[in-house]
């Protein structure tokens, strides 16, 4: 009796499991999180009701447990989750079921014979939420939420050695704000800043997810597209310059129109490295601007 008292009272999931892989206990926590009672679920194969565990990690764990006592553990950043539990706890992140941190291992009757084994399933989703934000801030740039400088070095540098790896294409759009030291004049520097996360915010929301738009410095962005020739980010760049042409900024009650120049290049023969490619595109920019601005140059 005072053991099922200690066994409910836990802020833990506990389960155990017998050599058919059939429910014997279910505690508290686990009925609360699952919706289903102990009573419902007792004697019960677990991969009737939670399927998605019948994976070979899980067979082979169980094995393992059974035939060798040993112990096994399911950490949250590789696997994230064994029971497929609804987190209400935490909003605001990406997570859509509650992060796990588990460990199996077994227990021994009289004749110290593994008789049993045991699940423990403790929540860890405040903590991945927490190192998620952390990754976010050495990543996000913190004015207009989207990639920061230092992560687009690092990932030009890996999409350039991927696509020459297996010969893709890849292209690189560059652009700035027209005028924009105007705008802070105007209107000030809070203007300026809406502008900039204005701005930043359309051309994020009609980017590809296989796409990546930074920072690059001031007003200055870069959007890179894998799997992407130069004639179609043109194309691409062109889009950009329209949607923000054609984009009304109402701050303070000011209606504020801001244009945007481009510059493109991509892998080629003569463009090879990382370092390559953001110096035609900028050329290319520099050629937008001194061409009239408000316009896209492909180099």
């Amino acid at each position: 009796m005072i053991l099922n008292q200690f066994f409910d009272a836990l802020n833990l999931g506990v389960l155990i499991l017998d050599r058919d892989l059939k429910v014997y206990k279910w505690n508290r926590w686990m009925e609360i999180h699952s919706g289903i009672s102990a009573a419902k679920i007792h004697n019960t194969p677990i991969f009737e009701v939670f399927p998605g565990l019948n994976t070979p990690k899980f067979n082979r764990s169980c094995k393992s447990v059974f035939k060798f006592g040993n112990l096994c553990f399911f950490s949250q950043k590789l696997h994230h989750y064994l029971f497929p539990f609804k987190s209400t706890a935490y909003s605001g992140h990406e997570f859509e079921f509650m992060q796990q941190s588990c460990a199996m291992g077994p227990l021994r009757n009289d004749n110290n014979e593994v008789e049993y084994l045991y699940i423990y399933i403790q929540d860890v989703t405040e903590v991945a939420v927490y190192e998620q934000k952390l990754v976010e801030l050495n990543m996000k740039d913190g004015l207009t939420g989207v990639y920061n400088r230092r992560f687009l070095e690092k990932k030009l540098k890996e999409e350039v050695e991927r696509h020459r790896r297996y010969t893709g294409d890849f292209s690189v759009v560059l652009f700035d704000i027209d005028h924009f030291k105007r705008v802070n004049d105007d209107y000030g520097h809070q203007c300026g800043d809406f502008i900039l996360k204005s701005v930043s915010s359309r051309i994020d929301s009609i980017i590809r997810n296989v796409d990546y738009l930074a920072r690059y410095g001031g007003e200055e962005f870069c959007c890179l597209l894998p799997q992407t020739p130069l004639k179609f980010a043109a194309k691409v760049a062109e889009r950009f310059r329209v949607v923000i042409m054609d984009q009304e900024h109402n701050y303070d009650n000011k209606i504020i129109n801001v244009r945007i120049s481009l510059g493109v290049s991509a892998l080629q023969s003569d463009i090879t490295t990382a370092d390559e490619m953001i110096k035609r595109a900028d050329e290319a920019l520099y050629r937008a601007k001194d061409g009239g601005r408000n316009r896209v140059e492909t180099i």
